[in-house]
């Protein structure tokens, strides 16, 4: 009696199911085996294992478009995969599905990938290999209309969840299994080019820092990893602040760097060439801007739902910013039109732009030159964050209006060719998807 089970567009895709060349059974017929995992109690830390050691353990944002993301990937013990998790091990072949969450996202478990184990959003399917490839039924859950009849079924109301009976009456095309090869041959054709292109688009965007550093000529400092130091006692009190990482070498680099080039160039206080602008309001109006938002190192957008839910900053085209919050982030970004924000950003508006370029400005403030600085100015240990006078008084090398414009200028060039990159490769791969399914039903519309 559910509505939304009973809309029309199913109805739609059930007709053009039937009316396909090739055998549509329900997924249950070519299951060997199903099982969910669970997750072990976070606040035990003796059940996790973050070394080598320990078990690659696959939560939702692992399951990514097919394939397996190795991002932010937890480990848990030995002896809970052997043990409590034991009834979803996973094997090369196995095809897993989010069933919570982002729904129906399917990829296949990898020999590289294991031992492995599965939290509780996801299900471990075991597939009779002899009628359907692993692979293709992953790219038939994963392409459009595999999609929408993996979230018909559906239930709940907050989080919406599939249940195993739910899975087993997903219908799937079945072609011969020489067709299911080719089709798998054309999805992995495609999704080299889209992977490509992502990565040509990641290089231009990821090397704009050594062209800031080269083109003001200063060597950004090395990374330290140090947690060992010795300062003079005359620095903490000239400074007035004891807080140890403060005085960390890789900070004190930094600073020695902006040092040693001010004869050619300008260094300024933040606060001296930016207002910081805290004009709030109390319900988020278009443009609305949350951290999530903003992507670490590029400050590039990233295409995520995230809504506000207090008051918000309002910020102006080419007003560029600056996460309070984790700066080890680096969410900087140069806002291309109006809008709002999180209060946990700083809107920096730029006081003199005859004199400072906003593109440049972002660009210096996501350098490896500021964020060596503020990656030891944090405070706070859940939520670090960067307190309001250690940003204003972050120092920012200030060249030349020529070397600004040439910086801005690249910048500028990088990001739109990479933005138009990122266009064809998920252009390619929405097509491949259509492909796949016209592959398999026809060319009828949906």
């Amino acid at each position: 009696m559910d509505p939304a089970y009973n809309h029309p567009r199913y109805h739609a895709l059930n007709a053009r199911l039937n009316a396909a060349a090739v055998a549509t059974p329900q997924l249950g017929d070519i299951l060997k085996s199903i099982a969910s995992g669970a997750t072990p109690r976070r606040a035990d830390a003796a059940l996790y294992d973050e070394s080598e050691s320990g078990v690659n353990f696959f939560r939702i944002l692992n399951i990514a478009d097919g394939e397996i993301a190795e991002t932010d990937m937890k480990r848990i013990a030995r002896a809970v995969h052997d043990g409590q998790l034991a009834r979803s091990q996973l094997a090369d072949g196995d095809v897993l599905m989010t069933i919570t969450g982002r729904l129906g996202s399917a990829a296949a478990a990898r020999a590289e990938h294991l031992p492995a184990n599965i939290n509780q959003h996801i299900v471990r399917m075991k597939i009779d290999a002899e009628r359907c490839r692993p692979d293709f039924l992953v790219e038939w859950l994963n392409c459009p209309i595999g999609t929408e009849l993996s979230n018909r079924p559906a239930s709940g109301g907050t989080r919406p969840a599939l249940d195993f009976q739910a899975i087993r009456r997903i219908r799937v095309p079945l072609p011969p299994i020489g067709v299911q090869d080719e089709l798998i041959a054309l999805m992995d054709a495609a999704r080299a080019e889209r992977k490509a292109k992502l990565a040509e688009a990641d290089a231009l965007l990821n090397g704009v820092d050594d062209f800031v550093m080269d083109a003001l000529g200063i060597a950004a400092p090395a990374r330290n990893p140090r947690k060992a130091f010795a300062v003079s006692f005359a620095q903490p009190r000239a400074e007035n602040r004891l807080d140890s990482d403060y005085y960390h070498p890789e900070r004190m680099d930094a600073l020695r760097a902006l040092n040693a080039e001010s004869g050619d160039m300008g260094v300024a206080k933040l606060s001296e060439v930016a207002r910081f602008m805290r004009e709030q309001i109390k319900s988020p109006s278009d443009n609305y801007l949350s951290l999530a938002h903003v992507q670490p190192g590029t400050g590039e957008l990233a295409d995520v739902s995230d809504t506000a839910s207090g008051n918000c900053f309002v910020f102006r085209a080419d007003d560029v910013l600056f996460a309070r919050l984790r700066p080890y982030l680096n969410k900087v970004h140069r806002a291309e039109r109006d809008g709002c924000c999180s209060t946990e950003f700083h809107v920096l508006r730029v006081r003199n732009r005859s004199a400072l370029l906003p593109e440049y400005l972002a660009a210096a403030l996501r350098s490896r030159l500021l964020l060596s600085q503020t990656v030891h100015m944090m405070t706070g240990n859940t939520h670090p964050r960067l307190t309001n006078e250690d940003v204003a008084n972050l120092a920012i090398p200030i060249p030349s209006v020529e070397i600004q414009r040439t910086i801005a200028a690249e910048i500028i060039r990088r990001r739109q060719t990479a933005r138009r990159l990122r266009a064809e490769a998920e252009d390619g791969w929405r097509s491949a998807k259509l492909g796949f399914e016209n592959g398999l039903l026809g060319d009828g519309q949906r």
